[in-house]
């Protein structure tokens, strides 16, 4: 039984893209071993707090990654 683990940072996604990340994680794990396992793929998305976890030494807010993916 696969289980996929998805880290997020905190407030980034909304429920709605969460929901689509799961389907398609899981679609993608089908494709490979199979339409049987579709009810036994597991996958949970993690969220980090801000602050909680850092890049190049910075611990950027929920925020500024949302900045910086739309610029």
């Amino acid at each position: 039984m696969p289980l996929v683990d998805i880290e997020l940072i905190e407030g980034v996604f909304d429920t709605a893209q969460k929901q689509e990340m799961i389907e398609k994680v899981t679609n993608a794990m089908v494709a490979i071993e199979g339409e049987a396992m579709r009810g036994v793929t597991w996958v949970r998305v993690k969220e980090v707090q801000s602050g909680h976890w850092g890049i190049g030494g910075n611990t950027p807010s929920a925020a500024d990654i949302k900045a910086m993916a739309s610029g």
